[in-house]
């Protein structure tokens, strides 16, 4: 029924499952979790999620690098380097990239040219980009727009409705983490109740951003239920509601059936 579209599941604390990340997915499927989408964040990420992906049909995931990696990892994402290694069918999106003033400032210029780049990659692939951003909302949206790309997700959306509309006029989706459901985040909450349904995704970012009632513990994909139940709430739909509308637009984004 649910769908994690954003999970670092080479990050996982699998204290729970004695090491086992096959554990930690059947538990989230316990929990009606239908789908995961494994997210990269270097260039070598791509070789344990495509290992993960072989052993589970419902696991995809992303080959891309993030905005707070180096200068040089960010350089060798090139986008001849990006197709090549998105060649898989099991290569649902490029990303995670886009930019972060928040954590780094030292390498905005490669920030924004990579993140370009990984657009491009997208483009040439016909497949999403996953794009994160922080303290830079309105670079990210420029590129965005410089780029002609309307083809992604703005993940654990966090921003204001200026942001979410400029991208979703673009034509992406917007992704919510469990930041929606913590109790200061009305605001938030106010924003996503404006996001056209058929634009809402749902994700975990785990291990990180746990959401309430487990907020302040180590985050994983069996917890998204919980932030569908927090959308439930905003948009006056049933837990299944969401579920299911959040699923389907999963699979639009990415023509699986």
């Amino acid at each position: 029924m649910f769908v994690d579209t954003h999970c670092h599941l080479t990050l996982l604390n699998l204290d729970a499952y004695q090491g086992s990340i096959d554990a930690a997915l059947q538990a989230a499927r316990e929990n009606g979790v239908s789908k995961f989408m494994g997210i990269s964040v270097s260039l070598e990420d791509h070789l344990a999620l495509a290992e993960i992906a072989a052993r589970h049909s419902d696991v995809g995931y992303s080959v891309g690098v993030h905005p707070c990696e180096d200068e040089a990892a960010m350089k060798m994402a090139t986008v001849e380097r990006l197709v090549a290694l998105a060649q898989s069918e099991k290569v649902w999106a490029l990303g995670e990239t886009g930019l972060d003033y928040f954590h780094s400032t030292d390498y905005v210029a490669e920030q924004k040219q990579c993140f370009a780049r990984h657009i491009q990659a997208s483009k040439l692939l016909k497949k999403p980009v996953v794009v994160h951003t922080r303290s830079a909302k309105h670079d990210t949206v420029d590129i965005i727009r410089a780029e002609q790309s309307s083809h992604g997700i703005l993940h654990c959306f966090t921003e204001d409705w200026a942001t979410a509309k400029a991208v979703l006029d673009c034509g992406y989706y917007i992704s919510f983490s469990g930041i929606v459901s913590f109790k200061n985040a009305q605001d938030l909450r106010d924003v996503a109740k404006q996001v056209p349904l058929d634009r809402l995704l749902i994700e975990t970012d785990s291990p990180y951003l746990a959401p309430m009632p487990y907020r302040g513990k180590s985050n994983e994909p069996k917890f998204v239920p919980y932030v569908a139940k927090a959308l439930s709430e905003v948009y006056d739909k049933t837990l299944e509601e969401i579920g299911l509308i959040t699923t389907q637009n999963f699979d639009n984004l990415l023509n699986l059936k």
